[in-house]
């Protein structure tokens, strides 16, 4: 962006910009879509509050299988869902799978009867956590105000950073999109209004590839005739409420009184009336610290004997302790999670008296409380994680108790460096493999 910002004290925000070669445009056009006067890109998003605004909201586009995409050429022009399984869910899907109908959270089953020409592909958690990572690192570049929602969106305040970049807020978020395409091979949607509302509604209007703006002055005419599902916080039952008291739209919620709302719908009617009228006061807040590291799976098969389940723990067991290593940090707490064959969830914790990192230790643990649940029920999921985080430095000081626990702790760490140094799948345990001994472990030390 070096030589533009000298433009911006007289730039015309109805002429706007380029957003592929991020030329501002120095006369305003009369056609609907105008081309860029440098490059003859149609790409020029133009708006009368363009250089005015600094809340964004940023959401990668079909991030899971973009990836896949970026990393199989052959896969370019083909439906692809990411999940899936005989008994499993979509995680995402790509844009031509949804043209089909295909939506995430949809059963496999489903997915598979709507678009049976699918490829459909075992998510890679890991390598995805890794992209993830490096766009939240080009995010931070940007503003140090990033609010993650999930590993492929957030929301950004950049108001004062114009004088750092040399360029408004929608010039650098257009930069930022670029860049990604360019260095990480995948495509983001750019949402950009005056507050953190109509940022995340902008960014869903042009996915992929989309950069849609939503100023203060048009903010109450363009949500009058919106559903009232687009509301931050109304779900599905408070939706079915609406409807069945006659409210549809938005606008018939700007038509009522602050009172008469929140005397309906309590305080979520106070929320129903500032929002309807564009009225949103929250903050980006900055990442918070983790607060806990699992891995789970779901069977294609319903289990429910002990000596399938165990191998399926301790593989778990090890992914999470892989996590913690690499962050350098620890759990305090055990938690085992389960899903029976009619989606009952059970969820047991075990509070350690010194944080872990290990595998083994996180594996006994969760051992000790599957055991109690191996009673003949049949289970469609298992998980397995630790929370109560902290730094890794008081992790596993020498076990007192369990006189084995060093020599187990000391093969896990030669372990961990034959995978560092061939692969993860080097050296595996006998659990992993099906053959652990699979009688019931003591109850796990509290020291």
């Amino acid at each position: 962006m070096q030589g533009v910002s000298g433009y911006f004290a007289e730039a015309d925000p109805l002429a706007g910009f380029c957003r592929d070669c991020l030329t501002v445009q120095k006369k305003r056009s009369t056609q609907p879509r105008p081309r860029c006067s440098h490059c003859g890109s149609p790409r020029v998003i133009r708006h009368e509050e363009l250089y005015d605004l600094s809340f964004a909201h940023i959401d990668c586009d079909a991030f899971y299988a973009s990836i896949e995409k970026r990393d199989n050429p052959q896969l370019r022009d083909k439906p692809v869902i990411v999940g899936g399984g005989k008994r499993g869910v979509v995680s995402t899907c790509c844009y031509i799978a949804r043209i089909y109908g295909v939506r995430s959270a949809m059963p496999a089953f489903k997915a598979i009867e709507l678009c049976p020409q699918a490829v459909f592909i075992k998510p890679d958690m890991e390598k995805y956590r890794i992209v993830g990572q490096q766009i939240r690192k080009m995010m931070g570049d940007l503003t140090p105000l990033v609010e993650p929602l999930s590993i492929d969106e957030a929301f950004l305040d950049l108001r004062g950073t114009a004088r750092l970049h040399g360029a408004p807020p929608a010039l650098v978020l257009a930069d930022f999109a670029r860049r990604v395409e360019q260095e990480i091979g995948i495509t983001v949607s750019v949402g950009l209004s005056y507050c953190k509302f109509l940022a995340k509604l902008a960014s869903d209007m042009e996915k992929p590839r989309g950069f849609s703006v939503i100023g203060e002055r048009e903010a109450v005419s363009f949500l009058e005739d919106k559903p009232v599902a687009m509301i931050w916080g109304v779900g599905k039952a408070l939706n079915a409420r609406l409807n069945a008291d006659g409210l549809h739209t938005i606008g018939q919620l700007q038509k009522m009184e602050e009172a008469a709302l929140m005397k309906a719908y309590g305080v979520m009617g106070q929320r129903l009336f500032r929002l309807a009228r564009g009225q949103d006061t929250r903050t980006v807040q900055p990442e918070s610290e983790m607060k806990s590291i699992s891995n789970e799976t779901t069977f294609d098969i319903d289990i429910a004997k002990a000596e399938e389940l165990v191998p399926v723990l301790r593989a778990l067991s090890e992914k999470v302790a892989a996590r913690l290593k690499q962050r350098g940090i620890a759990g305090h707490t055990v938690v085992l999670k389960l899903k029976t064959h009619d989606f009952q969830s059970r969820t047991r914790n075990h509070r350690l008296g010194d944080p872990t990192q290990l595998a083994d230790r996180i594996f006994r643990t969760g051992l000790y409380m599957l055991q109690k649940e191996i009673n003949g029920t049949k289970y469609r999921l298992l998980g397995i994680g630790v929370s109560d985080l902290t730094d890794a430095v008081k992790a596993d000081p020498p076990d007192l108790v369990d006189e084995l626990a060093a020599k187990r702790a000391a093969a896990e760490n030669a372990m961990d460096k034959l995978r560092s140094k061939f692969g993860s799948g080097t050296v595996e345990t006998g659990y992993t493999f099906g053959k652990g001994n699979l009688a019931r472990p003591q109850t796990p030390s509290d020291k």
